[in-house]
């Protein structure tokens, strides 16, 4: 059974940084993983995805050039490098695993998710 942890979230500034991780277990080391987020009363919606290797990325427009995904496949753990947070970033956070090679941006094609993270950006 696959388990998937976030950790990493909290509450910061406007203009600040997170780095939310994700540990996965009971799945093979090198499936492409997600990053989704939901904001109160508002669906899930993608962030970024990366794929089995790590050499091809995704990412959702109203984040692209402030966060990164990454991967160590070794250590099972996925990172969201999140910089020049807003407001309009808080959310509780997901990371969720394909079980296949390739990411995708949809949510459906995820069957494995964490609990979630808050993240929290003050104006």
């Amino acid at each position: 059974q696959a388990q998937l942890a976030e950790s990493g979230g909290g509450l910061v500034q406007a203009g600040g940084s997170l780095r939310l991780s994700c540990v996965t277990s009971g799945i093979f080391a090198n499936t492409a993983m997600g990053w989704f987020r939901q904001a109160p009363g508002k669906e899930r919606q993608f962030v970024a995805a990366i794929n089995w290797n790590g050499d091809t990325t995704y990412y959702a427009d109203s984040v692209k050039g402030r966060f990164t995904i990454s991967r160590e496949s070794a250590k099972r753990t996925f990172y969201l490098q999140m910089n020049s947070l807003r407001p309009e970033d808080t959310a509780v956070y997901y990371c969720a695993a394909r079980g296949l090679l390739v990411a995708s941006v949809k949510e459906g094609e995820y069957p494995y998710w964490g609990q979630g993270t808050q993240v929290t950006v003050s104006s």
